[in-house]
């Protein structure tokens, strides 16, 4: 009598077991070692950053305004407050146009028509435009051609350009992910196209739409580059009350701190970069819950 298995029993199909390749446990062991070399690195970093700031990790440091003279009573207030507000105003000015953005390409835009496809390209190539050409664009054009100067808003408004394709691409795959049997829905009942996106839709992209705009605040967060070109390099002993003020940030400062010969400048460059990687893991962890709490699984 043949046996018969438990597969076929149940009527399930059999499985199919392909023939293992002599080479796949010596790549998997590869990319297992090459993990292991990169959070080793990670660490190795992220212990040295901490033990050598450890030091100046106290109030000193984001109470006092910086200083050249005294570096034992510097510390990074004009540019922490620089920071969160250059990336409050980015995700004011980013946020709701790449929404908007990816609602018209996903839910309105006629894929044929050649205008919505050069649109499309030209985000997905500015999504990998180095960070200093947007530092030149918003210098040429913001800065000196609008007339709004070395100033904060200009700074937002640049980082807005460099994050933007990312929010857009992202919110895009938020929208594209919710099924379409969700809009068929709403319309039989006899809502509207937008009823249904802002009733349907967009509630239940939220999560990715969220989770893609922070990881792309993240990304500005640190860049330094685009804003060398804006006039961020300054010493700047006051926290900015206005748009039209000037501005640092913590990259910004870490570099000057890193130029100046004294050990004591360093101790502060190395506790302003564990207050910016402290900020950038609350930010991701907030990014991380979103998605959590309220993905929903299709």
């Amino acid at each position: 009598m043949t046996a018969v298995t438990d597969r076929e029993a149940t009527g399930a199909p059999p499985r199919l077991v392909g023939p293992r390749r002599p080479l796949e446990p010596a790549f998997r062991l590869t990319l297992l070692v090459s993990l292991v070399i990169a959070v080793l690195f990670l660490v190795i970093l992220l212990v040295y950053v901490v033990t050598e700031g450890w030091p100046r990790l106290d109030a000193r440091l984001w109470e006092n305004f910086p200083s050249r003279l005294f570096p034992e009573r510097a510390g990074a207030q004009s540019a922490i407050f620089g920071t969160v507000y250059v990336i409050a105003l980015t995700a004011v000015f980013c946020i709701p146009i790449g929404v908007m953005t990816a609602i018209y390409l996903e839910e309105y835009a006629d894929r044929e028509r050649w205008y919505n496809r050069i649109i499309e390209l030209n985000i997905q190539n500015l999504a990998a435009v180095p960070s200093i050409v947007y530092g030149i664009l918003g210098l040429g054009i913001i800065a000196r051609g609008i007339g709004l100067g070395i100033t904060l808003i200009t700074a937002a408004l640049t980082l807005s350009l460099l994050v933007l394709p990312v929010v857009i691409i992202a919110a895009r795959e938020a929208i594209r992910a919710v099924p379409n049997s969700i809009r068929q829905g709403s319309l039989a009942l006899g809502a509207t196209q937008w009823q249904t996106i802002w009733r349907q839709v967009l509630p239940a992209a939220v999560p990715g739409m969220a989770t893609g705009a922070i990881l792309a605040l993240s990304r500005a967060i640190g860049e330094a580059a685009p804003l060398l070109l804006l006039g961020a390099v300054t010493h700047i002993t006051f926290s900015p009350a206005s748009l039209t003020d000037s501005y640092t940030v913590l990259p910004i400062q870490i570099f000057n701190w890193i130029k100046e010969p004294e050990a004591e400048f360093h101790t502060l460059a190395a506790a302003a970069i564990v207050i910016l990687l402290t900020i950038l893991l609350a930010m991701n962890s907030v990014a991380i819950w979103l998605r959590n709490r309220y993905q929903k699984r299709w």
